[in-house]
């Protein structure tokens, strides 16, 4: 006879917080967001922690080396997709890795031939300014001049006006050796009054561009996430088929960790992949597994080895596993299943391995229940797809502005290493879907508010810290009408009629 769980599943949508004691020391500027990201015993400290507790989805759609040093200036970190050549993905790993804090490559570049319409319509692709004329329209090309908002009138030139009838040429320029240290290119531009300083190698190839604009967010961040040689961390996706060649070439490329993308983790596939992993690289290299939404799947990835397990099944926002094969659970209720298991393991053994909540995050507010309800660190694919950082085209669709989002189990990803079973090398049906999600600006702004809103919420509940604020929460589920009642109601919003 078939198993049957005694209680129907949750969504976050269906649970509140109920405020708790907070002292004067409660206040947003005290409360620290840091968590561990791999697992450790209690008597020692986890080798790998993050500064903010929000890594970005295994996808296409969302994680390139652009988010992943992004997110890494904020604090969190990016897992790479797996679901590309290993050869690609290395490269966007070494990237990061590569990456110099203020040294920026160029990702608009020309040729001296492009016009002034393809010019335009560059910059309203990718919101930049000022581009780079190389040789070749490469971000590494001969540099020879540099285009801005400055060079150009529209009204007054035509659209089929070259780049190069019109730039500033590179015998104009002022620019700097690419050794050149930062606080070095920080002076020249302050001293030649520049918003921007292009630096190239003996070839006048360019390297690198540091920007006026940048100097600020330099000093800014205070929270960003780097190793012991001072380089963006990052993660990167990994599958159950390649692995043996895809992972050798990640740690080469300097990933700091991984993590299987797979839309079900209780499996034995993932087992194989973990002792594979562990066996022929030893304990330093951390790998995550997942997705399992009860006790059992957690219980079979921690002796399996993982050093971090996902939970969630069907909860994404463009996930259709469910109304296509009918698996999944609630995702607060996964949750919360999982994380008892993982203090009872953590009991009997302890090893404490952090538990990711991926999916089923609406609100921002459904993070700081998902954290209360025990979530170490939270996995969020739409959330992140949104801002200007995903690798994805922002279009304007009836003047509004939208950004492409798909989902691994789509055709579009193509990713059947993730969700086959046979080995057919295709998708024998969709498990996600192709779609838009609004455009919503910078990541730095929009993640700023919304961890506003997880510390407050934090201090409301007299917790200045997670392992405090796991130990508070007081959690209470709410009725239909009183999901209504939360929101404004009766009411007629006085937005309805600025628009008309």
């Amino acid at each position: 006879m078939a198993y049957y769980f005694s209680e129907p599943s949750h969504t976050f949508g269906e649970y509140l917080l109920v405020p708790g004691y907070s002292s004067k020391e409660c206040i947003p500027n005290n409360v620290s967001l840091k968590t561990p990201l791999v697992k450790f015993s209690k008597f020692e400290e986890p080798v790998i922690t993050i500064n903010i507790p929000l890594t970005s989805a295994i996808m296409q759609a969302v994680s390139d080396d652009k988010m992943a040093i992004a997110l890494a200036k904020e604090g969190g970190i990016s897992f790479i997709y797996g679901s590309q050549s290993i050869e690609d993905e290395a490269a966007m790993v070494a990237r990061v890795k590569n990456y110099k804090s203020g040294f920026v490559g160029s990702d608009s570049n020309i040729k001296p031939t492009t016009t002034l319409a393809e010019i335009l319509a560059l910059k309203e692709k990718t919101g930049h300014s000022t581009m780079a004329v190389t040789d070749d329209g490469t971000p590494t090309g001969k540099l020879v001049g540099i285009v801005t908002s400055r060079d150009y009138r529209v009204s007054r030139m035509s659209k089929d006006t070259k780049a190069e009838e019109f730039m500033t040429p590179f015998s104009k320029l002022i620019y700097a050796n690419a050794d050149t240290t930062l606080r070095k290119a920080n002076d020249l531009i302050w001293e030649h009054k520049l918003n921007m300083l292009p630096l190239i190698d003996k070839d006048q190839r360019l390297k690198y561009m540091v920007f006026r604009k940048d100097y600020a967010d330099n000093k800014e961040n205070k929270n960003e996430l780097i190793d012991a040689k001072k380089r963006y961390m990052v993660g990167a996706g990994i599958n159950t088929r390649d692995y043996a060649e895809r992972v050798p070439a990640l740690i080469e490329a300097g990933a700091d960790l991984f993590c299987i993308d797979s839309s079900e983790g209780f499996s034995e596939w993932q087992k194989i992949t973990l002792e594979y992993i562990h066996k022929n690289f030893g304990p330093q290299v951390k790998v995550g597994a997942g997705n399992v939404v009860d006790k059992e799947g957690f219980y079979f990835l921690a002796k399996a080895g993982a050093d971090f397990i996902k939970v969630g099944i069907g909860g994404g926002s463009i996930c259709i596993t469910r109304e296509q094969k009918g698996i999944g659970r609630g995702q607060a209720t996964a949750l919360i299943d999982v994380v008892a298991a993982r203090d009872e393991y953590f009991k009997e053994t302890g090893i404490y391995i952090p538990v990711c909540s991926d999916g089923g995050i609406v609100h921002d507010y459904h993070m700081t229940l998902a954290l209360a309800m025990g979530a170490d660190f939270l996995m969020l694919g739409r959330y992140f797809s949104r801002f200007d950082e995903s690798p994805t085209d922002k279009v304007e669709i009836n003047g509004n502005y939208l950004k492409e989002y798909w989902g691994e189990g789509s055709n579009r990803a193509r990713n059947w290493q993730r969700y086959d079973m046979g080995g057919d090398k295709k998708l024998s049906f969709e498990e996600g879907v192709d779609s838009y999600v609004p455009y919503a600006g910078s990541l730095k702004d929009n993640l700023n508010l919304t961890l506003s809103k997880v510390r407050s919420t934090m201090c409301n509940c007299g917790s200045l810290n997670l392992k405090e604020f796991k130990e508070k929460a007081k959690l209470t589920l709410v009725s239909s009408t009183s999901i209504v009642e939360g929101g404004s109601h009766d009411v007629i919003l006085k937005d309805k009629f600025s628009h008309e």
